[in-house]
């Protein structure tokens, strides 16, 4: 159920309202008490149930250890049923996210655990299949910031023969088929191996792209912001300098009132020196006039 996004109308009891458009509870996450959660917790509750049964009675007894294979096979078969009814319907819920791999890798840890406890399963086929699968998960918690690692069909069938492979091993096969168990657990353990190595290059591929994305944006971030400092600095000269200039003309025509107020002003002293040149002009003339 991961990696699938959440659906915005699943479970949640709402109806929708009439015209068509659906209302505003309608588009909420989906309803934990889902078909698809619970068949995950179904899932969950096996796991102690199916090794109690792989080792009632001394872990021996071909009765039991069939009930065991029956508890461990609808395990496995819920695993495909929940994961394609949540994609369908979008019923995925973060209980589910968190869960539904959780109770994937418990139910074949503990068998595959269970199995060399009783010394069916050599450590080291438990040891490599155990270390994968805690290896890709920590892998996809690596580059989860950058993107998510698809599953692919290698990892499907890899799934398909570890699962089947183990269910041959809880049951008391002889002669032919535990043969058959053993080389169908080799198969299971070469697809392990390569799937694995197979997400190890998909992690570092996307995680160089990722970290090759981020700085791309972070430079087209700065420069952006270079042009913006650029584009203020440039207003602010514009604009001093605008200034200035508006200023000089202010002072220029400031100057020139002054200048021709001053002309003006001589224009009446030239003035007043003519009258009076004219008063005296006109007086020595009276006096001439008198002495005559």
């Amino acid at each position: 159920m991961t990696g699938v996004p959440a659906s915005a109308a699943g479970g949640s009891g709402a109806k929708p309202v009439r015209g068509g458009k659906l209302g505003t509870a309608a588009v909420n996450q989906a309803s934990l008490w889902n078909i698809a959660n619970i068949l995950t917790m179904v899932r969950l509750l096996l796991v102690p149930g199916f090794v109690l049964l792989l080792f009632h009675n001394g872990g021996y007894d071909p009765a039991w250890r069939s009930f065991a294979w029956a508890a461990f096979a609808i395990a496995m078969i819920t695993d495909l049923f929940d994961g394609h009814l949540a994609r369908t319907y979008n019923l995925v819920t973060d209980f589910g996210k968190i869960a539904d791999p959780i109770a994937d890798k418990a139910i074949m840890g503990a068998a595959l655990v269970s199995l060399s406890v009783l010394g069916d399963l050599p450590w080291w086929i438990t040891g490599v299949i155990i270390a994968r699968e805690l290896g890709i998960t920590l892998m996809r918690f690596w580059v989860i910031r950058h993107a998510v690692i698809p599953a692919s069909r290698g990892g499907k069938l890899k799934t398909l023969a570890q699962g089947t492979a183990v269910g041959m091993y809880v049951l008391a096969l002889t002669g032919p088929l535990a043969t058959l168990r053993f080389w169908m657990m080799m198969v299971a353990v070469v697809l392990t191996v390569v799937t694995g190595l197979d997400y190890v290059r998909q992690a570092v591929v996307l995680r160089r792209k990722g970290l090759a994305a981020e700085r791309a944006a972070a430079a087209e971030r700065a420069a952006r912001a270079t042009e913006a400092l650029q584009a203020a600095a440039g207003t602010t000269v514009g604009g001093t300098i605008g200034g200035t200039a508006e200023g000089a003309v202010g002072a220029g025509s400031a100057a020139g009132a002054v200048a021709g107020a001053t002309d003006v002003r001589g224009g009446v002293t030239d003035a007043r020196g003519g009258v009076t040149d004219v008063r005296g002009t006109a007086e020595a003339r009276d006096a001439a006039e008198a002495e005559r």
